[in-house]
C-alpha cells in the first residue's frame, strides 16, 4: 500500500514545497493515479463488468450484498476483511467498510493484477513528476509571489502648491524681483 504524504513528497524530490501546496498537491496527485489506474484498469474488462463495479463503487447496497453472497459468503472471517477493519476503525456491519471491502475483493476476482497495475500506475507518475520536479517548484514559486500582496507605491508626499521657494502671487499682481546688478 502506498501513502501519499510529506515522505512521498520528499521521494519524488518535493519536499520543498511550500507548505500551504502540499496538501492541495497531494490531492491532485491523488485525483489523477485515481484517473489513470481506472483507465488502466477498465482495458479489457467488459461492460457488464464495468457497470458492476460502477455498482459496487456507488454503495449499491442490493448489487454489494448480492455479489458477496455469490463471490464472497464468508467476508466477514476473512483475514483481509478484518485488516481493513481495523485500519478504518469501522465496524464489522458498517456499510462503507462492506463496500470498501466488496470494491477491493470485486477487483482481485476480477482484475487479480490490480495491486500490480497500481504499482505501475504510481511509479510512471513519480517518474513523470520528477522529470517535471523544477517545472513545478519553479510554478508553485510563481504563483506563490502572485499571491503574495505587492507591495504599494509609497505615497507621493503632499506638498503644498506654494513650497516656500517663491512668495505667494495673488493673480493679477507681478511678483517683485529685486533690481538686477549691472
Amino acid at each position: 500500500m502506498f501513502r501519499l504524504d510529506d515522505q512521498f513528497l520528499k521521494d519524488i524530490g518535493l519536499d520543498g514545497l511550500p507548505e500551504e501546496q502540499k496538501k492541495p498537491f497531494l490531492q491532485h496527485i491523488y485525483s489523477e493515479l485515481e484517473l489513470r489506474v481506472g483507465t488502466r484498469l477498465s482495458d479489457g474488462l467488459s461492460d457488464a463488468q464495468l457497470e458492476e463495479f460502477e455498482k459496487i463503487i456507488d454503495r449499491d447496497e442490493e448489487k454489494i450484498q448480492s455479489w458477496l453472497a455469490e463471490h464472497a459468503p464468508t467476508y466477514m472471517q476473512e483475514e483481509a476483511f478484518g485488516k481493513l477493519q481495523q485500519a478504518t476503525g469501522l465496524e464489522s456491519n458498517d456499510p462503507r467498510l462492506v463496500a470498501e471491502y466488496t470494491a477491493t475483493k470485486w477487483l482481485e476476482v476480477n482484475r487479480p493484477d490490480y495491486r500490480q497495475v497500481v504499482a505501475a500506475v504510481l511509479d510512471e507518475l513519480k517518474r513523470e513528476i520528477m522529470s517535471n520536479r523544477d517545472a513545478i517548484l519553479g510554478g508553485m514559486s510563481e504563483a506563490q509571489a502572485q499571491a503574495a500582496p505587492q507591495p504599494a507605491t509609497p505615497p507621493m508626499p503632499d506638498f503644498p502648491q506654494n513650497s516656500g521657494a517663491q512668495p505667494p502671487v495673488d493673480p493679477g499682481e507681478a511678483p517683485e524681483y529685486p533690481p538686477r546688478a549691472a
